[in-house]
């Protein structure tokens, strides 16, 4: 089933991976981060919260800057954690793992929870690359989606991310969800055959 996809943008633009936290979302909500990607970070001491830590760790070249190259780098490493099978595909089973276990409880396929602890209203962001509808994710459809959602990201289309833009979106993104989540609408696009009917982006 296609998944909802909005991109809430500003005016102006944990723990280590595998450590999660326990159930309990409300109380995420000051210190949870989730990446683009679906991948939660806590905060840390010293006032490092979780969309620094994330970028500190994409950022692969500690340039202050995020490039395409180093978000799908960043996806195929948390592929990889996900495939525990190491068969190429997060299969259904590696799915119920990571709503179940990685992504904190009652977060994954939480809507109104998406906008207010990420960057893209994703409800469920490892399913969504799913575009084939095979019920599992491939490596190619991972790293897709997540070329796909640096262009949502990079709204000036310059191919640089830095920490404060990010900052801004995530700002953005969570005051939107915050006032009136019910009204988040599918991002849709038309196609030249049927040009008045949405189809709904799959990322």
């Amino acid at each position: 089933m296609a998944v909802p996809l909005i991109l809430a943008v500003a005016a102006a633009a944990a723990q280590p991976p595998g450590n999660h936290a326990p159930s309990a979302a409300p109380r995420f909500e000051r210190r949870l981060f989730m990446s683009p990607m679906g991948e939660p970070f806590f905060e840390r001491g010293q006032g490092q919260d979780g969309l620094t830590i994330w970028f500190q760790q994409a950022d692969s070249n500690h340039d202050g800057v995020l490039t395409a190259d180093e978000l799908a780098q960043d996806a195929q490493r948390f592929f990889l954690t996900l495939d525990t099978n190491h068969d190429g595909e997060i299969d259904p089973d590696e799915i119920t793992h990571y709503e179940t276990v990685v992504a904190p409880s009652g977060l994954a396929g939480n809507e109104a929870s998406a906008g207010r602890f990420g960057l893209l209203q994703i409800p469920e962001p490892v399913t969504s690359a799913d575009t084939n509808f095979n019920r599992g994710v491939s490596a190619d459809e991972f790293r897709a989606a997540a070329a796909a959602r640096f262009q949502l990201l990079d709204a000036s289309h310059t191919g640089r991310l830095t920490l404060p833009q990010l900052e801004g979106i995530r700002q953005a993104a969570s005051s939107a969800s915050r006032r009136s989540p019910q009204t988040f609408q599918p991002s849709v696009q038309t196609t030249p055959d049927s040009p008045d009917v949405p189809q709904t982006q799959q990322y």
